[in-house]
Parts: C-alpha cells; sequence; structure tokens
C-alpha cells in the first residue's frame, strides 16, 4: 500500500480545492476512531471521512453518510463546541509527512474570532486526530497516548504538540543534490531502502519507482554507486518530485485482473505487468481501492472452511492414488504366471518327483524359460497354482484401473474446484461453490425447509470486435454454460489438461475474427490454474464437439477433435460488459 506522503500530498492538494473556505455544518463520531464531517461549500455540500483506525487509517471525501451514535463522545461534542459552523481557512501538509493540519476559523464564546487546528495523523497504528489551539497546546485527542504507552510523545490535554521525529528523516522537496548522496552514502542498505529511510513521506513502491526511472538496480548499496551515478538519481528524484510542487497527481489503481495490487498519486511505470485503471480524485482511488480490498479479503476468509475441505480431500485423494498406482504396478507381471500355467501343462509330463524347477521353451518369445515348482505338488497342480495367482492378479489390475481411473478423475474435479475458489470474488459466487460440494458429497447439505436458490451468474465480456464472450465460476456454471446456454455454432475454449472456467463466444452465425479467438484464449487461461503464465495452451472447438461423458461430474466433458493456440494470461484490454446487461 502506497499511502505514503506523496499521497497525503494529493488528498491535501484535493482538499484545498473542494473544501477550503467552506463551513463545517456537521460533525459526528460513528466509531470510536472516527469522524465525519459535513462541510458547506459554495459548490455544494461535502462529506469528509477522518479514520484514525491502527489498521486502517484513511482520509477522504465521501458522498456515503452515516448514522451518529445515540450519545455523542466526548471528544465529538468538544468539536461541536468549538468549531461547529467553523470556516476552514487553510489546509497543509507539513513537509511530506503523513500529517494534515486544517486550520479553522471561529467565534469564540465572547463572540470574538479565534483559529483551531485540526491535525490528522495518517500513521499506521500510531495514526491519530489532534485537536489543538492556535500556538500548538494540545486541547484533546481521539486517542490519549500516555507516557506509559510512548516514550517518543505524550498525546494529552495540556500538552505541547509535535511531530516526532524518530528516523530523523530530511525533507524530499528542499534537500539539495550534495545532501542527498551524503545521506544515501552513509547507509549500507539497498539503494531503495536508503531512499524510503533518509526522506520523509518516501513510500518503498516509491523508492523502487525513482531507481526503475534512474535505471539502476534497486538491491546495490547507494554507496558502490558513484557520484555522478547519484547525481543521475537525484536528478530523477527531484524531477519526480516536482510534480508535487506543480500540483500534477495522475491518482490510479493497479489491478492483477480483477485484483487491486497497489495504489498511487503519480505514475508507477516499474508496475507495467499491472492493468493501470486512472480516477479523477485520490479520494475515489482511496474508496475503490480499500472496499475491493476489504471485499476480497472477506471472500477469501469466507472460503477458508471451503478450502480446507477441499484441501484435505484432495490431499487424502492424492494418497490414495499413490497407493493404487503401487498395488497396479505390483500386477505387471501377471501374464508371466498365465504362461507359467501353460508350459507347465504342456511340458510338465516329463518333470521328475519333487523337482523345484523346470526348463521349458516358451513358444511365445521362442526363449527358454526357468520355472519355479513347489515340490510337494504335481505338476497340474504346479500349474493351477499359476493360473490362480494369474487370475487374482488379474482380477485386481481390473478393479484397480477403474479405481485409478475414479481417483484421478476425483483429483482433477477437486483442483477445478481449488481454481473455482480463486476465481470467487462474490458471496454468491462461494454459494455457487458450497450448493456444488454439496451436491457432490463433500459437505453435508443444511436441513432447510426452503431451497435457497444460488444466483447463477456468469462473467461477461466484450471482445475488441464486438462479441459477447463468458465464463464459468464453477463447475455448475461451467456446465449450464456449455450444454444449457451455448448454441452448437459457438466456440468452446479451455486450458489444455488443466483446470479452468469454460469460455463461450457467442458467434451469431458469423465467422469469428483472429482477435476474438486471442481474447477468448487469454481469459480462458487467465481463468484456469495456469493465471500468471505467459504462455498456455488452449483448447478450443465449435460447441456441437464437446460432450458430457457418462456419469462424469460436473463441468467434466471431452472432445475429440479440437484446435490449439499458445497464449498469455494477461486479459488487460478486454473489456467486462455492463453489469446491468443480460448474462447467464
Amino acid at each position: 500500500m502506497a499511502f505514503d506522503g506523496i499521497a497525503v500530498a494529493d488528498l491535501v492538494h484535493e482538499l484545498r480545492k473542494e473544501i477550503l473556505n467552506g463551513r463545517i455544518a456537521r460533525i459526528v463520531q460513528p466509531e470510536a476512531d472516527e469522524l465525519l464531517m459535513t462541510i458547506k461549500t459554495p459548490e455544494g455540500q461535502k462529506r469528509l471521512l477522518i479514520c484514525s483506525n491502527a489498521s486502517l487509517p484513511l482520509v477522504y471525501l465521501t458522498d456515503m453518510n452515516k448514522t451518529a451514535p445515540m450519545t455523542a463522545p466526548n471528544f465529538c461534542m468538544l468539536l461541536r463546541k468549538h468549531i461547529g459552523n467553523g470556516r476552514i481557512i487553510d489546509i497543509r501538509q507539513p513537509r511530506l509527512e503523513r500529517i494534515i493540519r486544517f486550520t479553522i476559523e471561529h467565534l469564540d464564546e465572547m463572540g470574538d474570532l479565534c483559529r483551531k487546528i485540526l491535525i490528522v495523523e495518517i500513521m499506521g497504528k500510531h495514526s491519530n486526530i489532534i485537536f489543538c489551539t492556535e500556538d500548538g497546546k494540545i486541547i484533546d485527542s481521539i486517542k490519549h497516548v500516555s507516557a506509559q504507552m510512548s516514550s517518543v510523545r505524550e498525546v494529552l490535554p495540556g500538552r505541547d504538540y509535535f511531530i516526532p521525529d524518530t528516523m530523523h528523516k530530511a525533507d524530499p522537496l528542499t534537500v539539495s543534490k550534495e545532501e542527498f548522496a551524503a545521506l544515501l552514502t552513509e547507509k549500507p542498505a539497498p539503494a531503495a531502502k536508503a531512499l524510503y529511510t533518509s526522506f520523509t513521506g518516501i513510500s518503498p513502491v516509491t523508492a523502487e519507482e525513482i531507481c526503475h526511472l534512474a535505471g539502476l538496480d534497486s538491491s546495490v548499496p547507494a554507496k558502490e554507486y558513484s557520484e555522478d551515478i547519484l547525481f543521475h538519481l537525484y536528478t530523477q528524484f527531484e524531477i519526480y518530485l516536482s510534480a508535487i510542487k506543480e500540483g500534477r497527481f495522475s491518482p490510479a489503481i493497479y489491478y492483477d485482473g480483477r485484483e487491486p495490487k497497489e495504489f498511487s498519486a503519480l505514475p508507477l511505470t516499474h508496475f507495467s505487468g499491472y492493468a493501470r485503471q486512472e480516477f479523477p480524485s485520490i479520494s475515489e482511488v482511496l474508496k475503490t481501492y480499500y472496499s475491493t480490498r476489504s471485499q476480497l479479503t472477506r471472500i477469501r476468509q469466507k472460503s477458508a472452511d471451503l478450502r480446507h475441505i477441499v484441501q484435505t480431500a484432495l490431499e487424502r485423494n492424492r494418497k490414495k492414488y499413490e497407493l493404487q498406482l503401487r498395488q497396479l504396478k505390483d500386477t505387471e507381471g501377471r501374464n508371466k504366471y498365465k504362461v507359467y500355467g501353460e508350459l507347465i501343462n504342456t511340458y510338465g509330463y516329463n518333470v521328475a518327483e519333487g523337482a523345484k524347477q523346470m526348463e521349458a521353451l516358451n513358444y511365445y518369445t521362442n526363449e527358454t524359460v526357468t520355472i519355479p515348482l513347489d515340490p510337494t505338488k504335481s505338476p497340474q497342480e504346479n500349474a493351477q497354482r499359476y493360473f490362480a495367482k494369474y487370475n487374482k492378479q488379474k482380477r485386481t489390475f481390473e478393479a484397480l484401473s477403474g479405481l485409478c481411473k475414479e481417483t484421478k478423475d476425483d483429483i482433477a474435479y477437486l483442483e477445478s474446484i481449488q481454481t473455482s475458489l480463486d476465481i470467487a470474488v462474490t458471496e454468491d459466487d462461494l454459494s455457487g461453490i458450497k450448493e456444488e460440494l454439496a451436491e457432490s458429497g463433500y459437505i453435508k447439505r443444511k436441513a432447510v425447509r426452503k431451497k435457497v436458490k444460488v444466483k447463477n451468474t456468469t462473467l461477461h465480456y466484450i471482445s475488441s470486435d464486438g462479441y459477447h464472450m463468458y465464463v464459468g465460476k464453477n463447475n455448475l456454471q461451467n456446465e449450464e454454460l456449455t450444454f444449457g446456454f451455448a448454441s452448437a455454432n459457438d466456440w468452446w475454449f479451455h486450458a489444455k489438461q488443466a483446470p479452468g472456467s469454460h469460455v463461450i463466444v457467442k458467434t451469431n452465425g458469423d465467422d469469428l475474427p483472429d482477435r476474438t479467438f486471442e481474447e477468448a484464449g487469454r481469459l480462458a487461461a487467465y481463468y484456469s490454474s495456469m493465471r500468471g503464465s505467459e504462455k498456455v495452451e488452449i483448447d478450443y472447438v465449435e460447441k456441437k464437439h464437446v460432450k458430457k461423458p457418462k456419469g462424469g461430474k460436473p463441468g467434466f466433458v471431452v472432445y475429440y477433435t479440437n484446435y490449439s493456440l499458445v497464449i498469455d494470461s494477461d486479459i488487460r484490454g478486454i473489456k467486462e460488459a455492463d453489469p446491468l446487461s443480460a448474462r447467464l
């Protein structure tokens, strides 16, 4: 997460544009560590959310309102008393710190004009909202920090406010090239680490970007670089940060498929492997990024039990398959016993009584073989013993061959469910997988009077040539998509010999352009266990050639003729259809 000083600078730039000189109309404290302020501006009403949660500190403009508690907390009451109807006359960021200072002008109890400072510190577990007088005396804070809690700074009423400088970092916006080189070379750390530990507001992601722009290996210690190279790095550092001084921000989120990996207020060119989506403001970025991340985290937590069930079943079946294969290997020499029995019956008439072995010409291979005998038995009894051994191993082979196929199919099926869990992004997706596991007998269905209907919504994309492409998110969807939705002349795509989604391209009776075949192939590669691979082999065939085997598990198909293509799993640029458009 790049919620660094640069993101805060963009946020301050946005707030100055949107709410500077606005009046605070309403203050509520919906959570113990959260404020929601309604601000009236000439352009209309704005809402500012300030959250000092240790795990997720945030500041952004939002359209969403929150219900105030029945009894306002003391900190909220204090703010209402002092700055209710106050005017925001200044919004600043000290140096490039993760701090926002709101200067608010208001009338005191005597009717005199005075000023207060509301300071928001976005510093991970040390995040806080601190209310001060104009000269820096703390009136109160949303979190009190005593000397027992912190040896660096007390945050209590009556104490002087100051910014703790525990790392003794320099200001990146004012540093000279000589100071820059000196700061980096005095540290034995790699260049990127030296950057973000030497300068305020620089995150590891930003440090990597600056090294990338300079064409330097970020893992090499800065002190190993020459003075000229360090000055070149400083030039790139200055150029990159000049956008902050000039207010040239380009807030964006970087996606790995549907998952947001990072956000930034300035371009990150070293993230070329991710899809970049730009937003009109850093507030929109923060809302989108954290809501999506929160959703994905929640889905992963909710899917943990299902993943455990599937993984346990997989491990059990894999062990069973290994044992079955070993037992099957033991039957490989079964035909030898049949031949031994036949040879004893053919040549056993001249075997001496009590012989422990006999030699005979194997008329199948024209080679002489030595056959062990039980001296206590007659040749005929020895022959019957070998026939019995052959028949037993033959029966074992036939039974194990069927069992091995069943176990292998179970493994493939469970692996496909694992892939479905990786694809899942909503609770409806998980419900569909849970229903599938219940139908397959891997979990017990809860006894309910009325069966809950699971939303069966496939993924829906539009190719560059305007053709509709549908992607199943689990085996039940795959089956319905292929055998219930697709027409005979539609095209079917799937990753070769790998668990993954069925992809259907509706042809409308047309011959598909090559570009659509490639895009459908990318979707099949991405929504499979081969996601992330640069080369994935994809089978594709007209749907009429795809058949469901008798007794096959959901989503399992066979086809005896197909085309193949090798493609990457990058789906950037493939347009997802409007969610409101018709889907399966």
